[in-house]
């Protein structure tokens, strides 16, 4: 239950990026309100993960989601640049996240 705590972490922290973009392109309460939602979500989905697993893992595993998937969704929402380079860089964010689950 924990590890899909986190991974719901993870996916309201990718979602709350996205309401960043939202926010500062239309500029209304109803943005705002998303941004909070979802980066509220995050928190306590984290917190309820960090109550079984080691807060080291926990947050680890959650700014790796949050990051590769705010870059992945950027390259395909938004055209950011899709080079190979960003490409490995993203997979080796989330390779570190599977190691981390592997020694924990």
């Amino acid at each position: 239950m924990a590890w899909l705590s986190l991974i719901l972490a993870g996916l309201c922290e990718m979602l709350g990026v996205l309401m960043i973009n939202r926010v500062h392109k239309h500029r209304n309460w109803q943005s705002l309100a998303l941004l909070v939602m979802a980066f509220g979500a995050s928190f306590l989905f984290l917190a309820l993960a960090m109550e079984t697993l080691p807060m080291s893992t926990a947050y680890a595993i959650w700014t790796g989601i949050g990051a590769s998937g705010g870059a992945i969704m950027g390259m395909f929402l938004y055209g950011e640049p899709k080079d190979l380079k960003r490409i490995v860089f993203i997979g080796m964010i989330l390779g570190a996240a599977v190691g981390l689950k592997l020694i924990s």
